[in-house]
């Protein structure tokens, strides 16, 4: 699993630029949203449509006044892995809904985020053995990177994210 007291420089400034974003949410400061966003990012979103939340803030479609405390993204935790920067956390308090956000930072600027609510995520690295022939048995090698935590003992989907 990626530490974070050692980040090199491309985990750390994209890190940042997460949190940042997180902040720039949470504030409602929606010139630096849109400075850190891609105008054209890729979105996936893998959950019960009443949690499509994030997509209806930052698109327009939930004003101020349609806005619910109780669905505030504070993450728990942000662990960069290279270009990808995984987001953990929960609401309301109490937890009933566990989402993770994985995000793409390209050159300073999120590109993409693959959204999953209430579904248990590992994210791996997969890289190919010189050693071995493609197509034989076993020339993958396959590093877990990182895994949910705030799902691990409800029964939820799993998902495997290969980065």
């Amino acid at each position: 699993m990626p530490n974070q007291q050692h980040l090199t420089p491309t985990d750390e400034c994209n890190h940042n630029i997460v949190s940042n974003f997180y902040k720039a949410l949470a504030s409602r400061d929606a010139a630096t949203v849109h400075r850190l966003l891609a105008p054209n990012i890729e979105w996936w979103f893998h959950g019960p449509p009443s949690c499509n939340r994030l997509m209806r803030l930052l698109t327009g479609c939930t004003t101020n006044r349609d806005h619910d405390d109780s669905f505030d993204f504070n993450p728990i935790s942000i662990v960069s892995t290279g270009s990808v920067v995984l987001a953990e956390g929960c609401f309301p308090v109490g937890c009933e809904v566990s989402w993770v956000h994985a995000w793409t930072v390209t050159d300073g600027v999120i590109t993409q985020v693959r959204e999953y609510f209430n579904t248990s995520v590992t994210v791996t690295r997969f890289a190919k053995s010189d050693s071995v022939r493609v197509g034989s048995r076993g020339g993958d090698k396959c590093q877990c990177v990182w895994q949910s935590k705030l799902t691990d003992h409800a029964s939820v989907p799993g998902l495997l994210l290969a980065v």
